[in-house]
């Protein structure tokens, strides 16, 4: 990890990053403790800890990083997205948007509000998504352009 990622996500778990955090393992556990949810489970689990540490990481399509369809890209994946977004995804993706707005009021928090920005809407969709380091989606991005995988 880059020492300016770094140093942003130290300032950002102490500014609040944790509770955004925690409120998605609080997510993810009440997803987990019903049978209906336990498909979300993961994914909550996944976004807590790209939450916890956002900086020198991004969000990418799944078919991106395995290089073939996924169910959560097709109808089934749009279902679940829908369902989540009903059942949780709105609230967390509030908390995110009301941060935003805290942190964007001053000059020096505009990073931590474009990142909750971000956060905000993988919280209403994050089902087809996965969380990679920036270099390692750069070189899907750039296997991709070529017509080949790297």
């Amino acid at each position: 990890m880059p020492v300016i990622s770094l140093l942003l996500n130290i300032l950002w778990v102490v500014f609040g990053g944790l509770w955004m955090a925690f409120a998605w393992v609080v997510a993810g556990a009440l997803m987990a403790v019903t049978i209906i949810g336990l498909p979300w489970t993961a994914a909550a689990f996944r976004n807590a800890w790209y939450t916890l540490l956002p900086f020198g990481q991004t969000v990418v399509s799944r078919e991106e990083v395995t290089g073939r369809p996924s169910l959560a890209s097709g109808p089934l994946g749009v279902v679940g997205n829908v369902l989540w977004l009903l059942l949780g995804g709105w609230w967390i993706a509030l908390l995110h948007l009301v941060h935003a707005f805290l942190f964007a009021i001053t000059i020096i928090g505009l990073p931590f509000a474009w990142a909750h920005l971000k956060l905000a809407g993988l919280a209403l969709w994050p089902i087809g998504r996965t969380v990679v380091p920036i270099d390692e989606a750069e070189r899907l991005r750039y296997g991709a352009w070529r017509g080949r995988a790297l």
